[in-house]
């Protein structure tokens, strides 16, 4: 099956980071998304954690995620780009391309476009010498940027050769983003795809955005947002968006079952994705049932 385009986030699974490393190729899956905790909670350490990443054979979609760097100042800065100096050499440490970089949240940081596209702009200058691009995305419950329009603005004004988007699919649905818009994106600007899905229409609120986004996605195909999913996995398609796409699927029961299971539902998805709905070859109405099961939440 052609899922090379996908591939899994280490959160999604419990135990060491070895297990989940097989887990994913055993499953099939070439890439994996990392976050920072997997290197500096090793119990060998930093190194110890690199070398077994890069053992295992998968490619690094990314490294995440650096949290409310944009808007500060003094020393709040100053703490922020000591800290985005340290994930950017983690990040290069294993061989990633991408560090993802979130929207901020800090009720501190200055909210006019000029000062976040010029902090962007330091963040992105300092990642260039690394070869790493940075890909920024709006959280949808971001202090100023919560949609991906506001994001992309603020790219295109600081208008550095690596920066560019993430854009995660919770996000945009929560936030009810108008999906023809992406087609104002150019699609060389987009970094990294994160997809999930969830089970309810509605998440009004900023907390109840956040619960669900950090306890209970679940797999493209498995929640209430299919057809949205398609809408979006195609338009990038159509845009001319030939880049990764991770799950970026935090779910508090699928860390609670085993490595394999979780890793098997992660596959099927992928096949669906790429099989079926990138290449057209079957409606959604058939398409997606095949992902319904035994375990499988609903």
């Amino acid at each position: 099956m052609k899922i090379h385009q996908f591939g899994m986030d280490t959160i999604t699974l419990a135990g060491p980071l070895e297990a989940k490393l097989q887990a994913m190729r055993d499953a099939g899956f070439s890439q994996v998304m990392l976050m920072a905790r997997d290197l500096v909670g090793h119990p060998q350490g930093l190194e110890a954690a690199v070398k077994a990443v890069r053992n295992s054979g998968l490619r690094g979609t990314g490294f995440q995620v650096l949290r409310d760097f944009e808007g500060l100042s003094g020393r709040l800065h100053d703490y922020k780009v000591d800290i985005a100096k340290s994930m950017i050499e983690m990040c290069a440490a294993l061989g990633c391309k991408v560090l993802l970089a979130c929207s901020s949240t800090s009720p501190h940081a200055a909210t006019d476009t000029a000062t976040l596209a010029r902090d962007l702009r330091k963040l992105a200058t300092l990642a260039l010498p690394h070869g790493i691009k940075v890909a920024y995305e709006a959280l949808s419950w971001g202090r100023s940027v919560n949609r991906f329009m506001q994001a992309w603005q603020i790219v295109q004004e600081a208008d550095c050769p690596n920066l560019g988007m993430g854009l995660d699919s919770f996000h945009l649905f929560a936030a009810k983003d108008n999906l023809d818009d992406l087609e104002k994106l150019d699609p060389k600007r987009i970094y990294l795809v994160q997809l999930s899905d969830f089970m309810w229409q509605e998440t009004p609120t900023f907390e109840e955005r956040m619960n669900t986004a950090r306890t209970f996605r679940v797999f493209p195909g498995e929640g209430v947002h299919s057809e949205e999913l398609v809408r979006l996995v195609v338009a990038l398609d159509r845009l001319g968006y030939r880049g990764d796409y991770s799950f970026e699927v935090f779910n508090d029961d699928y860390q609670q079952l085993p490595l394999p299971v979780v890793a098997e539902r992660a596959r099927r998805a992928a096949v669906w994705l790429a099989e079926d709905v990138l290449r057209g070859s079957v409606p959604l109405a058939t398409a997606v049932p095949h992902l319904r099961g035994p375990g499988v939440l609903s």
